[in-house]
């Protein structure tokens, strides 16, 4: 594909008097092109991860410029650059057959996912963002940058602006910052020559001004503060922008912990340790393009909508555009921010590092000023790759792919970050041991070992149920299981033809081995398969209860990371944050999203508002034991309650209730509230047994009994596939309710994970997914666009567990 434009200019433009420089700038370019003007080649690229910019003075005409950008395919270089390495490969070569994708990825400085990934297409695209023409007599402003920092010392804080300048005539000048809200401001005279082009200005504010600070949703406001930069040089060229700026820190301990081998790994943010509970996050369409500001929004609100306070953006995808950024500081999401490399091992030609040198500098310049950064990662799972050994290296020639991984890496990419950012840390990989790793060389024996760092974990035919099987790890920042998305997002990429489970469709779209078969094998170990002989009720439910299965999973998982981080095990805990893999789609597919391709909540996300709510209770049972956590993420003490429920499944009338003693539950903490021996308990009660009965768990205030904190828990006493469900023929009405719509339900039985779907009408419910527990519930449903009770009625299409049977 080739882009052709013709330009007129004006003519003081092409005037040398008038400009001694003229640069012609690109915004980004995906990827491999030769631009040439009135047929002079001015420059070639090779990354679409970074700017660039080339002189094009003397190169202009008055009249038809004619510019010119001649793309060539990513696949065909890739493959080109793979051949031209010789010496060694570079593994691995090629993606699974499942993907669909293209090869050598790793060799080309483009989104690692446009080649396929195992929840992806392989759509290789090309293009241009936006390309502009700047002239300049003596000195223009390329970059501006501000970033605060805590001064213990004098106990106050400093603004640090950098300005990056392009000179084409050394000049002075005065600049001035202001912070109007804060009435802080400051001068600064300034000599900007060819040779000094970065420069420095420090704005300290006063200790006797009171500055509010920055946290992370559920810990208090996400404050900003407007920064103004001004400046005139001698030359009389004048500067004007302005940004916002917001005060925290941030600190990523690694220390000992008595009574355990290894050390910690959290996040301290304003000095206050913080668990981080969220998930990953990848591109939001194939085409960059199509990814609109609403888009963002709706996501990114969503994820504040399920408790969320963290988002791992992943190195296989790209650095999001600025309004992801900003959304993110606005709503409070900490972005654990990874550099592009994923899964591979990668080249180190001088070409290759330069033009990734030139992309961390520029990315990490535009990034830092946004608090939602936390922490910089260098690559995803490229550690592990080594230390594993994926790829089959022969023992005699690792160590060359461990100098190769230092050079790349640590060498270049770390060394560049703690020189253009020294405000927050970084890790060289994900997962990783920390500090231990770059003790044993930067490629630990193994960097999943639990005592340190950060994990990835999946296990997709084990039992989900059994907590047992997961690490205890200090942290958790990929775990998950997939599902398939809904038929109304379905419907928009297939014909009713597709729709079942074994179609060419089915298999088309599922890009991880084994996956449908996985989903179902792990779905039946609890539940009965789907079996209509309808077919399109079987495609249904078979979709229904896929969503199931992941929901109840990542629960157990996340519910075990999160009562772990205030206890040590047999040397192992303290678990300190939980991200699951992952928060969106790309496509209309199956994947471990818990949001589907257009915005549409799946049953795991639902279940995310629980299972991250700031306080809760979590139960387990362990040898016949119900044990009951209480977790919270509170930074204050209160005193709480736990009631037990017991319900036979064919009664909505509880079988006997028990209540624990007020128990104080310290801010941030997680602490064993309730003890209950399941056989006593399932005795007292009278008339149940472990397949006719199921509990129910929650926090109250004990001085106020009806005052419940936190979301209602549930434990099944056997699998739902052997216990006594009743078909629970649920009725539904629908009435306007302002700019929202009610959902009235009617019940008379236990009715387990009830799913509301209205078609193709956008929008979510407050909750879904649900136990429904009593007679009546009515759950308000939130349209992002116009709609009727006479459309939603028509639409409404609602399952159970039972109505699977």
């Amino acid at each position: 594909m080739d882009f052709a434009r013709q330009l007129d200019i004006q003519p003081h433009i092409q005037c040398s008097t008038f400009n001694q420089r003229v640069v012609l700038l690109f915004d980004g370019v995906d990827t491999v092109s030769t631009i040439t003007l009135n047929g002079v080649t001015i420059g070639t690229t090779d990354n679409m991860f970074r700017s660039y910019e080339f002189e094009v003075g003397g190169l202009l005409n008055a009249k038809d410029n004619l510019l010119e950008v001649g793309f060539m395919s990513a696949v065909t270089y890739a493959s080109q650059r793979d051949q031209a390495h010789s010496e060694y490969k570079v593994p691995p070569a090629c993606p699974p057959p499942v993907q669909k994708g293209e090869c050598h990825v790793n060799f080309i400085r483009k989104a690692q996912c446009s080649f396929s990934w195992d929840w992806g297409p392989s759509f290789p695209t090309q293009g241009l963002r936006g390309v502009e023409l700047q002239a300049f007599n003596f000195i223009r402003l390329q970059s501006f940058t501000a970033s605060t920092a805590w001064d213990s010392s004098l106990s106050c804080w400093n603004v640090e602006v950098e300005l990056f300048f392009d000179v084409a005539v050394a000049t002075d000048g005065c600049f001035t910052l202001l912070l109007p809200e804060l009435k802080v401001f400051q001068k600064f005279q300034l000599s900007i020559k060819p040779d000094q082009t970065r420069k420095s200005l420090h704005l300290q504010i006063p200790s006797n001004v009171s500055v509010d600070l920055w946290w992370p949703n559920g810990h208090g406001e996400q404050t900003q503060y407007l920064l103004f930069m001004e400046g005139r040089t001698e030359s009389r060229v004048t500067f004007h922008t302005e940004t916002q700026v917001a005060f925290r820190t941030v600190e990523l301990v690694q220390e000992p912990i008595p009574s355990s081998p290894g050390l910690s790994f959290y996040f301290r943010v304003n000095g206050r340790p913080i668990f981080l509970k969220g998930s990953n996050w990848i591109p939001a369409h194939a085409f960059l393009d199509l990814v609109t500001p609403d888009t963002l929004r709706n996501l990114l609100q969503s994820a504040v909508d399920a408790n969320m306070n963290a988002l791992r953006v992943w190195g296989g995808g790209v650095y999001e555009q600025d309004t992801f950024y900003s959304l993110c500081d606005e709503l409070g999401i900490m972005v654990w921010q990874d550099f592009m490399f994923a899964c591979a091992l990668y080249p180190t030609e001088q070409d290759f590092i330069e033009t990734v040198r030139e992309e961390v500098v520029q990315q990490v310049r535009r990034l830092k000023s946004h608090p939602s950064i936390i922490v910089w990662s260098g690559n995803n799972e490229n550690e592990a790759a080594i230390a594993t050994d994926w790829f089959g290296i022969p023992v005699a020639e690792r160590p060359r792919y461990v100098k190769d991984y230092v050079t790349l890496y640590v060498e270049n990419i770390r060394t560049i970050v703690q020189k253009e950012d020294k405000t927050r840390p970084f890790l060289v990989s994900s997962p990783t041991n920390g500090v231990e790793s770059e003790k044993e060389g930067f490629v630990a024996r193994n960097p999943y070992d639990p005592h340190y760092g950060d994990t990835h974990f999946y296990s997709y035919l084990n039992d989900c149920w059994d907590w047992r099987q997961f690490p205890r790890t200090r942290f958790a920042s990929e775990y998950g299981f997939q599902s398939w998305p809904s038929l109304s997002t379905l419907s928009t990429v297939s014909k009713p033809g597709d729709w079942n489970y074994l179609s060419s469709f089915s298999a088309h779209r599922q890009h991880h081995e084994l996956g449908n078969t996985q989903m179902l094998l792990q779905a039946a170990l609890h539940y009965i398969l789907p079996n209509s002989t309808d077919a399109l009720k079987h495609y249904r439910d078979t979709l229904y209860i896929t969503q199931v299965m992941q929901a109840q999973c990542v629960k157990m998982q996340t519910e075990f990371y999160s009562r772990s981080r205030s206890e040590i095990i047999d040397g192992e805990g303290h678990t300190m944050g939980a991200l699951y893999w992952q928060l969106n789609d790309i496509w209309q597919g199956p994947s471990w999203s818990s949001i589907e391709f257009g915005g549409k909540w799946k049953m795991l996300h639902h279940f995310a508002v629980d299972f991250f709510s700031p306080v809760q209770a979590v139960g387990f049972e362990e040898n016949d034991t119900l044990k009951i956590y209480g977790v919270s993420d509170l930074s204050t003490d209160f005193n709480f309650t736990v009631t037990v429920t017991v319900y036979e499944w064919s009664s909505l009338t509880p079988v006997c209730t028990e209540v624990s003693d007020p128990c104080v539950l310290k801010g941030g903490e997680a602490m064993l509230m309730m003890q209950v021996s399941v056989p006593t308990l399932l005795r007292d009660c009278g008339r149940c047994d472990r397949h006719s009965c199921l509990v129910t768990y929650d926090l109250k205030d004990p001085a106020n009994p009806n005052n419940q904190h936190g979301p209602t828990g549930h434990l099944f006493l056997t699998s739902p596939k052997e216990a006594g469900l009743q078909p629970p023929n649920i009725k539904a009405s629908v009435e306007r309710d302002g700019d929202m719509f009610a959902f009235t339900l009617h019940c008379e039985v236990v009715a387990v994970f009830v799913w509301l779907d209205v078609g193709d009408v956008a929008g979510r419910f407050e909750s879904n997914g649900f136990l429904l527990l009593s007679l009546k519930r009515t759950v308000r449903f939130f349209p992002w666009r116009p709609t009727s009770v006479e459309e939603l009625s028509k639409k409404l299409y609602i399952t159970s567990l039972r109505d699977v049977y």
